[in-house]
C-alpha cells in the first residue's frame, strides 16, 4: 500500500486489504472510499469485504467505482456526494491510487464550480459550532444515546488540547505532548468534520455561514464556540510574551516557558495577573503562582523572591469557603495581595508591567518591575456571538441556564466557555453540561418536552503545592456541592487525594470517558425534579 495525501482532509493508495483498516483507523481516518470495480484483479478483495472491515474498525465508506482517470461528470458528482457524507479525512484507493486522485480532482472542481448559496447547503440533524471539549463532548452524548443523527462539528484546528494540563505543564509536572492530539483522533468517528471558521449565525434560516461563503443548514444548534483570549487588550504583552521573564499558561506554547523561568529563578520580583470576570478555570492566574512558590520554597530560594498577586477583582477566589485554606498558602508563601489592581500595559524590553489600581482616593496608574510575569489576558465572547442575534448582553450566547436553550430560538442550546450562564467556566462544567445539551437537543428533534438540568456545577483544582490540591466544587450561586463526602476527600483542605484526580485520574477521565460520551459522575439531573426541590 503506497499513500499520499493530497489534503489534510484526503489520502490516496494502491489496493488496501481487510486488515489495514483498523491501522487507517489508528492514523486518524474515519471514512474510506474505494474506486475500483470488483474482479479487476486476481485476489482483490472485494468492495463488500472492505465495507465490512471498514464497519468493524469504525470508519464510514462508499463504493465509487471507476474504470478509467477520464472521470465522467456523473462519476464527479457521485464522488462529492460520498466525499459531503463521509466524516473526513477520508483515505481513497484504486489499483494504484491515480483514479482515486483523478475523482477527488473532479469532485473538487464540480463542488467549486457550484454556487455556494443556502439552497446548496447541507442540512444536518445537529450543527455544533466548535470542536472544543465542549462540542465533542456534546456529539458524543448524542450519538451514545441515537446512533445515524447526522451530525457536523465545525471547528478549523488541526489539534485538540486538554487546557487543564497546561497548568502542571507551567509547573514541571506534565510534558507539552501529553496535552494534545490530533483533532482527527478525539472527532467522533461518525460526525462530519467542516474544517472550517465560523463568521456569523442566521437563526431565522437556520443557517451558520463560515469564512469561505459557504454555509451550512441545521435542524438544531449547539454553540461550543469557547472564549476569545484578547491578548492585544494589554499594550505590548502580545509582542513581550514568550520573552523577557513574560510568560502564561494560557497558551501551549508559553506553558513550558513558566516552567522554565519558574525553574530559573533565584531572586527578584515574580508578578502573577488576574484580569477581570469572566475567565476560563479563574483559578488558573493563582495555581500557576502557588507552584512557583513551592518550588522556591523547597529550593531555598523564596527568601529572596518577592510575589506579588495583582487580581482586578475585589476576592481572592469567589466562594468563600474555599478561601481560609489558600490564606493559610498566601501566608506560607508571603505574597502579597493587591486586588482591584489590573494589568494595562507590558514593557517586556524594561521588564515592567503597569497596572490600573483602584485606592479610597481614585484610580491610579502604578508601575512594577518584573523578573517574572505571569500574565493572563482579558477573555470575551468570539466575535460571531458577540455581533449576532444568539447573544445575551454579554456578547456570549444567551440560554436558560437551567436547559442550556436560547430563550429566542426554541432549535439553539450553547455550552461551555462562549455560553452566557453564570457558572465558573470549567472543564468540569462543560462535562456536566454535555449530557444535558445531548438529552435536551434530542428532545428538541424530536418535538418533545425538554428533561435535563444543569445546576451550575464547576469544579476548580487549585494547585497549592506539588502534591496538594483544594478541591473547589460549587455550584450555581457559590453552593458546595462536593462529589465525594468529606471523609473521602474534604475539598475546602489540601488533599493528596485531590492532587491524585488532578494529575492522574482526570487526564483519563477527559480522553476516554467525556469526549467518548461516556458520563462517569456525570449524569443529566431530571428537569421535572429539578423544579420540585425548587418550589
Amino acid at each position: 500500500m503506497n499513500s499520499r495525501s493530497l489534503t489534510p482532509d484526503f489520502s490516496v493508495s494502491s489496493q488496501i486489504r481487510p486488515e489495514d483498516l483498523l491501522s487507517l483507523a489508528d492514523k486518524g481516518f474515519r471514512s474510506v472510499i474505494c474506486n475500483r470495480p470488483d474482479g479487476e484483479d486476481n485476489g482483490q478483495p472485494s468492495a463488500a469485504e472492505i465495507h465490512a472491515a471498514s464497519k468493524q474498525a469504525g470508519l464510514g465508506f462508499a463504493h465509487v467505482p471507476v474504470t478509467s482517470r477520464d472521470v465522467s461528470p456523473a462519476d464527479a458528482r457521485k464522488m462529492a456526494e460520498a466525499l459531503a457524507s463521509l466524516p473526513g479525512p477520508v483515505f481513497a484507493y484504486c489499483r494504484t491510487g491515480a483514479r482515486s486522485e483523478a475523482l477527488f480532482e473532479a469532485a473538487r472542481r464540480l463542488t467549486a464550480e457550484t454556487p455556494k448559496t443556502s439552497n446548496n447547503a447541507r442540512t444536518y440533524d445537529v450543527v455544533i459550532v466548535g470542536g472544543g471539549s465542549a462540542g465533542i463532548a456534546t456529539a458524543a452524548s448524542m450519538l451514545k444515546r441515537r446512533k445515524g443523527l447526522s451530525i457536523a462539528i465545525i471547528e478549523p484546528s488541526d489539534v485538540h488540547y486538554y487546557q487543564p494540563g497546561w497548568t502542571l505543564v507551567g509547573a514541571g509536572v506534565f510534558q507539552p505532548q501529553v496535552t494534545c492530539r490530533p483533532t482527527a483522533q478525539v472527532m467522533p468517528r461518525e460526525v462530519h468534520w467542516i474544517k472550517a471558521t465560523v463568521t456569523s449565525f442566521a437563526p431565522d434560516e437556520s443557517r451558520v455561514i463560515l469564512a469561505d461563503g459557504s454555509d451550512a443548514t441545521y435542524r438544531v444548534l449547539v454553540v461550543a464556540a469557547g472564549i476569545r483570549l484578547a491578548w492585544e487588550a494589554i499594550p505590548g504583552l502580545t509582542e513581550a510574551l514568550g520573552h523577557n521573564g513574560v510568560t502564561s499558561n494560557y497558551r501551549f506554547d508559553l506553558a513550558p516557558y513558566t516552567n522554565k523561568l519558574a525553574s530559573e529563578l533565584t531572586s527578584g520580583r515574580a508578578i502573577f495577573t488576574q484580569p477581570p470576570m469572566p475567565i476560563k478555570c479563574a483559578g488558573a492566574p493563582q495555581k500557576a503562582m502557588y507552584l512557583s512558590c513551592d518550588r522556591w520554597l523547597q529550593a531555598g530560594r523564596l527568601k529572596d523572591i518577592s510575589v506579588e498577586f495583582n487580581n482586578a477583582g475585589a476576592v481572592l477566589f469567589g466562594v468563600a469557603a474555599y478561601v481560609p485554606a489558600l490564606m493559610e498558602y498566601v501566608k506560607r508563601y508571603n505574597i502579597q495581595l493587591n486586588f482591584e489592581t489590573k494589568l494595562v500595559g507590558v514593557d517586556g524590553l524594561a521588564r515592567v508591567a503597569r497596572f490600573e489600581q483602584k485606592t479610597p482616593e481614585g484610580t491610579k496608574i502604578i508601575e512594577r518591575e518584573f523578573d517574572m510575569l505571569h500574565a493572563v489576558p482579558p477573555q470575551v465572547a468570539p466575535d460571531c456571538i458577540k455581533t449576532s442575534k444568539l447573544a445575551a448582553a454579554s456578547g456570549f450566547a444567551a440560554v436558560n441556564e437551567t436547559t442550556l436553550q436560547n430563550p429566542t430560538y426554541p432549535n439553539v442550546f450553547a455550552l461551555g466557555d462562549g455560553c452566557a450562564a453564570s457558572n465558573a467556566k470549567t472543564a468540569a462544567a462543560v462535562r456536566q453540561q454535555a449530557p444535558v445539551v445531548a438529552v435536551n437537543a434530542l428532545a428538541q428533534l424530536e418535538g418533545k418536552p425538554l428533561t435535563a438540568a444543569y445546576l451550575g456545577y464547576g469544579s476548580c483544582p487549585l494547585t497549592v503545592e506539588r502534591g496538594r490540591i483544594v478541591l473547589a466544587e460549587f455550584s450555581y450561586g457559590g453552593k458546595i456541592t462536593p462529589t465525594f463526602p468529606t471523609w473521602i476527600l474534604d475539598g475546602t483542605k489540601p488533599t493528596r487525594a485531590a492532587w491524585f484526580l488532578k494529575d492522574r485520574v482526570l487526564p483519563w477521565v477527559y480522553w476516554q470517558d467525556m469526549l467518548k460520551g461516556r458520563e462517569w459522575l456525570a449524569a443529566p439531573k431530571a428537569l421535572a425534579a429539578t423544579a420540585q426541590q425548587k418550589a
